[in-house]
């Protein structure tokens, strides 16, 4: 039976038709396979909160449906989160904890699941190295759904340009994009240009007043799913260093891709961090951009006081061993397997993952 890992409700759907307890999979290109034990999500997190007050109106549903009564007043679930696993048969299995894939802003799961360009990404990546994953949307984002403004969410929803984007990511230099028909990569450029509208296609919007909402939806995965590994990007790292620093018997190791944000040692204390190992991995062109010069800064600050309290901080950087044009978004570059590959070297040291 041959289809695609990713398209979880279908594999679901095949492996109760198939009533077995494991099922082998395929690419459609014949690379690898899978033998898959179980596809399925869950919700965790979010409340119940009650609306009253709003103005009840007459609404079609479908275009030839009667008007119906809408009452937008009564009881919602909000805040909640979304996660989808793929968990491998036994013999498949290579590492002793599920590993967990934490998205970054204005982005969702997808991330992690097929490249813009239609590879696999990190996600069958992973699978194939014989990790169970866990792939999340966070509070606000793609299948964990939003609420109603201003009355649960208090503040707007913001959305990334697609100069914001280009700039931002280090596809291109700064003020290297106009429109679509006037951009400019960086000639070295590991991001599949061509595919670029493709991964705009996965912007979604995201509001800067949920931190705490979402950080309670993170703590109930981490109790329900971990002992466990976590890989974050880019603004999702203050989640995953907090719930680190929280439960450090629960959380085994982070990979941080391009971490965003930190815990800052000056108002926390950092000593149950320091006791699990860390990975940071850094692109290129980090250097020559002021403003994730900027960025990168706490999280060195962070970095050099889990070292002075003993901790294990490691740190690829990809430019100083010679691997260029890497982009923020390098789970989809052109060579994001061979930086997988660093990273499950780095899971087998750690004997958070066997060859």
């Amino acid at each position: 039976m041959t289809f695609q890992v990713t398209a979880a409700l279908a594999a679901a759907s095949m492996i109760a038709l198939a009533g077995c307890s494991s099922l082998q999979t395929s690419r459609p290109d014949g690379v690898g396979s899978l033998a898959v034990a179980e596809v399925g999500s869950f919700h965790t997190g979010g409340r119940t909160v009650s609306l009253e007050g709003l103005p009840i109106k007459q609404v079609r549903f479908t275009p030839t449906s009667p008007l119906t009564r809408l009452d937008p007043n009564g009881e919602f679930a909000v805040e909640q989160m979304y996660t989808q696993y793929v968990k491998l048969a036994p013999q498949a299995r290579r590492a002793p904890y599920p590993l967990l894939m934490w998205h970054g802003g204005g982005l969702s799961g997808v991330t992690w699941e097929t490249k813009p360009d239609g590879q696999p990404g990190w996600q069958m990546f992973f699978l194939k190295a014989g990790h169970d994953v866990y792939v999340s949307d966070a509070v606000e984002r793609g299948r964990a759904s939003w609420a109603r403004y201003p009355e649960v969410f208090n503040s707007e929803p913001v959305f990334r340009t697609k100069k914001e984007a280009w700039e931002l990511f280090r596809i291109g230099p700064p003020d290297s994009y106009q429109d679509a028909a006037h951009q400019r990569a960086y000639a070295d450029t590991q991001f599949p240009v061509a595919a670029f509208d493709q991964f705009m296609k996965q912007g979604v919007p995201r509001w800067l007043t949920n931190d705490d909402a979402t950080a309670r939806a993170y703590d109930a995965l981490v109790q329900r799913i971990c002992p466990c590994v976590i890989m974050v990007h880019s603004q999702g790292s203050t989640f995953a260093y907090t719930m680190a620093n929280r439960y450090p018997d629960k959380v085994k190791a982070v990979i941080g891709i391009e971490p965003s944000g930190a815990v800052d040692p000056a108002t926390v204390d950092l000593s149950p961090l320091a006791k699990v190992p860390l990975l940071f991995v850094w692109g290129d062109k980090i250097s020559q951009t002021a403003r994730w010069q900027s960025i990168q800064a706490p999280l060195k600050k962070m970095i050099a006081a889990v070292r002075d309290k003993g901790g294990r901080a490691d740190e690829i950087d990809l430019p100083g061993k010679g691997i260029i044009g890497n982009t923020h978004m390098m789970m989809m570059d052109h060579n994001s397997d061979q930086v997988a590959a660093l990273i499950q070297d780095w899971l087998v040291a750690q004997g958070l993952a066997a060859r």
